[in-house]
């Protein structure tokens, strides 16, 4: 991200400009609930349930102003989508009720709601028009590239700030990295790091749509615009190499190998006999499931369910997981891909179900499936896969598959974990 210095001095220009217009109040930063406000007036989005049918009716109209190549929209730089926002716990006691949580910390499912609301304003700053009244862009969440934690105690009782801008544009999805840091004790200290992938859309949300090109301005922005490319790379790869797609290493195949080994009871000559070894869960014992009917209080500005909705119930899902399988509070170390496959309706049957697919140490590694029912034809469709890393304060025991399909997620929650711990270092 952009250096602290360069964020204020754009978030001061932005007060001052449109990206934030009529929201900066005397100068100063919006607050997270003035960002939800800003979004629906860009969009036009309707805050009565009843008149969403006359909205989406009127966004489909924007068409005539979507452009019909890059190349017809002009270049913006990094300061042009520079945010920051408050959430005012300390000084505004009365918002603290919908963030605390038992442990008198803050629900991190309330700050993933926050996040993916922020990075849609920051998208929308890079590619605002200022002779629209709104914008035919549909800006959507595609992807939580990562979150990584700076801090594991957030306090309930202190300011948060979060700052945050686009560092790297595509044709039509643009990377927005976000820093959230809470004011304790006199100053201001980092708590989490967050990179988001969005994808722009045409107003009915039916086909791809071109977006501003961005151009950095000097050698740090030229830095972070070339470390989104090295992302975009990395995503590539990552699904390329899927274990959905190709077999496993030959490094893992023999460690699927060794851990069936270990189930096997040495006093039968039979590869069905199957024991589990001391200090461990067979991972079919090892799950927890979750149901939300889709309500309209929680939809987006494109009426359909907020994809914050969607990351706080998986979260906390996983937390509760987590927690039973440990016998302890978890701590979150980092999310990383989320992918958003299919956008989740209202009126939708959504089916959660976390499993704990990976252990070591003091390590708990969690997946959460989330998918649609109909329940007229009876069809699952897969909506999010999300991925959560928590630490607790003692040793966990070992997760052991018994299928091969078990044991692709054993590999898949490995290398999650992996790559989390080498980005930690």
């Amino acid at each position: 991200m952009l250096s602290p210095r360069v964020l204020k001095s754009a978030s001061s220009l932005m007060c001052r400009g449109f990206s934030m217009g009529h929201m900066c109040r005397q100068g100063k930063a919006p607050e997270m609930a003035e960002v939800r406000n800003r979004l629906r007036e860009i969009v036009g989005a309707s805050t009565n349930w009843k008149d969403h049918k006359q909205a989406l009716t009127e966004r489909a109209s924007l068409s005539q102003y979507l452009a019909q190549s890059q190349d017809e929209l002009p270049a913006k730089t990094m300061k042009d989508s520079a945010i920051e926002a408050h959430l005012p716990l300390g000084t505004q006691p009365a918002l603290r009720e919908k963030y605390l949580n038992y442990h008198n910390s803050v629900r991190f499912g309330r700050i993933l709601e926050d996040l993916d609301s922020l990075a849609v304003l920051i998208c929308y700053s890079h590619t605002w028009n200022k002779q629209l009244k709104r914008s035919p862009l549909s800006i959507v969440t595609a992807l939580v590239d990562k979150i990584d934690m700076r801090k594991n105690i957030i306090y309930p009782d202190c300011d948060i700030k979060f700052t945050g801008h686009v560092t790297w544009v595509g044709k039509t999805s643009i990377e927005a990295k976000m820093h959230m840091s809470q004011y304790h004790n006199g100053a201001y200290t980092d708590v989490l790091d967050a990179t988001f992938v969005m994808v722009a859309r045409d107003p009915e949300n039916k086909r791809a749509a071109f977006i501003n090109p961005l151009i950095p301005e000097g050698p740090e922005e030229e830095a972070i615009f070339q470390q989104g490319e090295i992302n975009k790379k990395r995503r590539v790869e990552l699904s390329t190499a899927s274990l959905l797609k190709v077999a496993p290493t030959a490094e893992e195949r023999t460690l699927v190998h060794n851990l069936f080994l270990n189930t096997l009871d040495s006093r039968t000559v039979s590869f069905r006999s199957r024991i589990l070894p001391p200090n461990s869960l067979w991972m079919e014992d090892a799950k927890m499931k979750g149901l939300e009917i889709c309500h309209p209080q929680e939809r987006n500005i494109f009426n359909r369910i907020f994809g914050g909705f969607l990351m706080r119930k998986a979260y906390e899902l996983g937390w509760a997981n987590a927690c039973a399988f440990a016998g302890c509070r978890p701590t979150l170390v980092a999310v990383d891909d989320i992918l958003f496959r299919k956008p989740v309706e209202i009126g939708s049957l959504l089916l959660l179900s976390s499993q704990v697919c990976y252990t070591e140490g003091m390590h708990v590694q969690v997946r959460v499936h989330t998918e649609v029912l109909d329940p007229l034809t009876r069809q699952h469709s897969t909506t999010n896969v999300f991925h959560f890393t928590f630490h607790v304060e003692k040793e966990v025991p070992s997760v052991v598959p018994q299928s091969y399909g078990e044991s692709m997620l054993y590999l898949d929650g490995k290398r999650h974990f992996d790559e989390t711990m080498r980005t930690q270092i």
